[in-house]
């Protein structure tokens, strides 16, 4: 056999399938609406960290500057990482000299 022939028979094989695929998938039923699949589904609420995160992604360079900036990606970062949130300390108080005070009292 001809090369030529043989990719001629290739050719016709091929378009005769996608033409048997194209009325196959006409004939389909449409999906129906009470599909659960189908269904849309509500939009979850934002979360104000990736809300904050796509400002300071917008400020360019001065977002590495900015504090709440700062505080938004080391947020996100111990939330990928998988570490506990920071337990709330009380306000520190002043430290104790350890060396006495020159009238003996520490």
């Amino acid at each position: 056999m001809d090369g030529k022939t043989l990719a001629r028979i290739g050719a016709i094989i091929f378009v005769a399938f996608a033409i048997t695929a194209t009325a196959i998938e006409m004939n389909r039923p449409a999906e129906r609406a009470d599909d659960p699949v189908a269904q849309v589904r509500p939009a979850p609420a934002r979360d104000p960290l990736r809300v904050e995160l796509a400002r300071c992604g917008a400020m360019g360079e001065a977002g590495g500057r900015d504090p709440s900036c700062l505080h938004a990606w080391a947020e996100n970062r111990r939330r990928f990482l998988g570490q506990p949130a920071p337990v709330a300390s009380p306000e520190p108080t002043a430290p104790t000299p350890s060396i006495p005070d020159q009238n003996g009292s520490r």
